[in-house]
């Protein structure tokens, strides 16, 4: 276990973060049994990662923020995938494939929920979770087996003709979470700027964003190395914290006081 202390006066480890604000944690990722490596979609520059608990399924899919983004789970074309997410300009995110040359239907009944939409630059990160098993919907199972996708993105984020699409398959493992930016905890919690971040693993990174997604600050956790971040002037209200490294994104909620 790797502890990363943080005091305004002494900084006594060899990480170390001095921030001004007050964290209240909150897990968007669901602690997986299994997880696949963040696979890259064709020239897309999309990207998709999957995974699964014992009740839950959390996806984490990336893309152009300016285009509509489609992933199709179970199989390798239209006519074979039975359950689609998009994020496009509308509410609808769970879709059913048309079988042909069609655009996919919006689902009657929305399984998916989206937990963190945030652009940065011009890439949009979504994850969205359901449960395992829905009716009318691919099934996931926890259990370490490859999934055949498709995928596609369109020239803005209205639903229209693709510009590139897809498919290919993403490998999943069982995770080891003990091991995983997703055990990390911070504390005491409330603080007034004195508090301590424990990890199981590396951390790299932290970027801070409004709620509604608007990038506030980027800090670059550089390893073996002491770094003290200052992060004031933030408003009263809610951020969002996310903790990175070269296989991992976990976000946080922020309450600034």
């Amino acid at each position: 276990t790797e502890i990363i202390k943080i005091n305004k006066n002494q900084l006594t480890m060899k990480r170390k973060l001095l921030l001004t604000f007050a964290f209240v944690t909150l897990h968007f990722a669901i602690n997986a049994q299994t997880t696949s490596t963040t696979t890259t979609l064709g020239s897309t520059g999309m990207t998709a990662k999957i995974e699964t608990s014992s009740t839950l399924v959390t996806l984490t899919l990336t893309g152009p923020s300016n285009s509509w983004l489609a992933i199709g789970f179970g199989g390798s074309q239209m006519s074979t995938a039975t359950d689609m997410f998009i994020w496009n300009a509308t509410a609808n995110r769970d879709y059913t494939p048309s079988g042909g040359q069609s655009a996919p239907s919006p689902d009657a009944t929305q399984s998916w929920t989206v937990t963190s939409d945030n652009v940065s630059g011009s890439t949009r990160t979504v994850i969205a979770t359901r449960a395992l098993v829905s009716s009318g919907d691919y099934t996931f199972t926890n259990t370490a087996t490859n999934i055949p996708v498709i995928f596609a993105l369109g020239s803005s984020t209205t639903i229209s003709s693709h510009t590139s699409r897809g498919s290919t398959t993403i490998s999943r493992t069982l995770a080891n979470d003990e091991f995983s930016l997703e055990k990390s905890s911070i504390f005491p919690n409330p603080s007034n700027g004195t508090f301590t971040i424990a990890t199981t693993t590396t951390l790299t990174n932290v970027a801070v964003y409004t709620l509604t997604g608007s990038f506030v600050k980027n800090i670059e956790i550089k390893d073996a190395e002491i770094n003290e971040v200052f992060v004031d002037g933030l408003s009263s209200g809610i951020y969002l914290l996310e903790l990175s490294n070269e296989t991992e994104k976990v976000w946080k909620k922020v309450v600034v006081e």
